[in-house]
């Protein structure tokens, strides 16, 4: 056997041994994404807390992992709890609305100008019987025949989406406590398929894209349902503080906040405060408007040193094509594609993401 065919079968092995792996795991790579972004974006309190704790790295692991936990269980608890007690009259609600249709409400018809029309529309759908299920053809809606089939649904998919969060908490321990090896051992390998260089010229700008990224999502959504709650109460929205966790919860989501704040200008139109709820719609689309097309990306930005454009397309981009983690995803394979483009164009000395001399 000549030397170019033993590297040939090499290169088969080890491809075919590294298919056979991603094979095996594609359950878990979720959890496994998760957890790799919530240990980089992390990972400078987690070396503080080692420091503490001197030589029991493991002790320090255990306990940021059951912070970090206890960060995303207690508001997911109390929200659960909260949507429980509501859970049954809701899905009773949809379920007559579906079977007995929607009538329509009396302040739609005296809606100046579009009244008619909406008027006319709604009776030919939602008020007929079963419209509610042809208006949603397309989704699970459809096949339900009971408050309790709505609920068992929901159920099956909470559960697989705890056993996803208990598995990314699970791997975040064990990336904590092995990071630098893991580190050393990545690093290696990247070292000599790409060189010392250009491998660390890429990898440093990784964790940077990540923390930078999970601060402007995840604290400017948190700050746009602070703000938009305090319109709530205001307005005098039933539940203020759930709705306001609410759009905390989806403002990480660029241009998600729209659904709650919108949804609770509906129930305060429902509960005949007109003007409250045209007040709770301004104000969100203000906040929403600063913070997704300014602040958001200008922390980004800033932090990346990506131009306006490049954050967004990769946080509308990655959200679109990976769903919620590529909200994190997206911003790390723009900031590596400048970084290549300006790798090709090493003369644009004048850019701020060129490479560095």
């Amino acid at each position: 056997m000549t030397d170019t065919q033993r590297d040939i079968l090499s290169a088969g092995f080890s491809l075919t041994l590294i298919a056979l792996a991603a094979f095996v795991m594609q359950r878990f790579f979720l959890p496994l994404i998760w957890a790799g972004i919530l240990c980089v974006a992390t990972w400078p309190l987690y070396l503080r807390m080692r420091a503490r704790f001197g030589r029991h790295h493991i002790w320090a692991a255990a306990v940021l992992t059951l912070l970090l936990a206890a960060v995303f269980i207690v508001p997911v608890l109390l929200g659960v709890a909260q949507a429980a007690k509501q859970a049954p009259e809701l899905a009773n609600y949809v379920v007559t609305a579906n079977t007995d249709g929607i009538p329509v409400p009396a302040f739609i018809q005296h809606l100046p100008g579009i009244g008619d029309s909406i008027t006319e529309w709604w009776q030919a759908t939602l008020s007929q019987p079963h419209g509610l299920s042809h208006l949603m053809s397309d989704r699970e809606i459809n096949g339900f025949h009971s408050a309790s089939d709505m609920i068992k649904v929901a159920g099956v998919g909470f559960m697989h989406r705890l056993v996803n969060f208990g598995l990314a908490f699970l791997c975040l321990f064990f990336f904590y406590k092995d990071g630098e090896v893991l580190n050393r051992q990545i690093t290696a390998i990247g070292s000599h398929w790409f060189g010392d260089v250009r491998w660390g010229h890429y990898a440093q700008k990784i964790p940077t894209a990540i923390r930078a990224t999970v601060n402007g999502l995840v604290l400017v959504g948190l700050a746009e349902g602070v703000l938009i709650g305090i319109g709530y109460a205001i307005a005098g929205l039933p539940s203020a503080a759930l709705w306001a966790a609410a759009t905390g919860i989806l403002a990480i989501i660029p241009f998600g906040a729209p659904i709650a704040f919108l949804g609770a200008a509906g129930v305060l139109v429902f509960n005949g405060a007109i003007p409250a709820a045209i007040a709770v719609a301004v104000w969100g689309g203000v906040v929403l408007f600063v913070a997704d097309h300014f602040v958001r990306p200008g922390i980004i930005g800033n932090a990346t040193r990506l131009p306006f454009l490049a954050v967004l397309f990769g946080i509308l981009g990655g959200v679109e094509t990976l769903g919620l983690v590529g909200l994190f995803i997206g911003p790390v394979v723009m900031v590596l594609f400048v970084t290549l483009w300006h790798e090709a164009h090493p003369a644009d000395v004048g850019s701020p993401v060129a490479k560095p001399r």
